[in-house]
């Protein structure tokens, strides 16, 4: 065999060797991670799920893909918590008050007036006790990366300004499909109404309820001002969403690949709070100027609800256990004492 017929017959095995890398390269598509969310984009939720699709992206270089699905369209928390669960849906970011029939532990961070501000708040829930709490999790089929901050709620209706306790006697009010805050609003005096979030608007139009009550920047994004008249700034619950992954996803990657989405998610929290804080600074005004009237419950009126709640605070503890109650009173009494 003559040389240029060798180096012909060595270009020509190359130039198929490479066509056929080319090929597999193509096949090889990214990693698809569906991730759902119930705001819609526009929202502090909307954005720092962007940020989360944006930074899984850029660490694994490309080999994994976040398509970012918002407005509940696979479905409210609940839905999509099942569906991570089993195994239909990767990822999603949502309210733990709706995981507290999944994992009860989680029934601490609907504790009326547990948390005063938002230092506690990311103490107490980036620290051991948010740990214990998420790590729960893995038992039931979901895997918590990272606590996200809804806020703190406030009430709104279309009926009157509360500015007492009574005030709320026979409010129809919108609750959260959980048994502590319905149980807290019922012991307040309002007509308390479980129902999933993606139906709430609608049923504030049509007076289904005649109020709802959730933190600034979502009854700003939902647009609750065309429909609700009244808001109460009482600052009653500290409001976290966690985003999980299905354990049987999960389960299926490697380390590194679990590493990307645990890192991206604490760099999606760390801006999804500072994003968060910022819009509800000014979201007070900006519901103001769309027309809502506006007052805050004064701090006598917040005792007396503390106090008519006393027996909440201790079906939180019998249902989270004492040891984690108690655990979590000694923490916050340590993050109140540093500086």
């Amino acid at each position: 065999m003559t040389f240029l017929r060798r180096t012909l017959i060595a270009v020509a095995s190359a130039a198929v060797l490479s066509a056929s890398f080319s090929a597999l390269a193509q096949d090889i598509k990214p990693r698809l991670i569906r991730f759902g969310y119930g705001l819609n984009e526009q929202s502090n939720q909307g954005r720092a799920a962007k940020v989360f699709a944006d930074e899984v992206a850029r660490l694994s270089g490309g080999k994994m893909k976040v398509r970012a699905i918002g407005a509940a369209a696979l479905g409210p928390d609940n839905q999509m918590q099942q569906a991570l669960i089993g195994g239909a849906q990767e990822m999603m970011v949502g309210s733990t008050a709706t995981l507290v029939g999944i994992s009860k532990e989680m029934a601490l961070w609907d504790t009326p007036f547990l948390i005063s501000n938002t230092k506690e708040a990311d103490a107490l829930l980036d620290g051991p006790i948010g740990d214990r709490i998420r790590d729960k999790l893995q038992d039931k089929g979901l895997v918590g990366l990272a606590y996200w901050e809804n806020g703190f709620r406030n009430l709104t209706n279309s009926k009157r300004a509360i500015t007492k306790m009574e005030d709320m006697n026979g409010i129809k009010l919108r609750v959260m499909q959980n048994n502590v805050f319905l149980t807290s609003f019922q012991t307040l005096g309002a007509n308390a109404i479980p129902m999933a979030f993606s139906e709430l608007f609608s049923a504030l139009e049509t007076k289904t309820v005649d109020g709802q009550e959730n933190p600034f920047n979502t009854i700003l994004s939902s647009k609750f001002y065309e429909v609700q008249k009244y808001m109460t700034v009482t600052n009653h619950v500290y409001s976290p969403w966690i985003v999980t992954v299905s354990k049987k996803y999960w389960d299926q990657l490697s380390k590194d690949e679990q590493k990307v989405l645990s890192d991206a998610a604490k760099t999606s929290r760390d801006f999804e709070r500072k994003d968060t804080r910022a819009e509800a600074s000014k979201a007070m005004a900006d519901l103001k100027a769309k027309g809502m009237q506006i007052n805050e419950l004064s701090p006598a009126e917040a005792a007396r609800m503390r106090d008519k709640l006393t027996k909440v605070y201790a079906m939180v503890a019998a249902d989270v256990g004492m040891e984690l109650w108690n655990d979590a009173q000694k923490e916050l009494v340590k993050i109140r004492a540093s500086k």
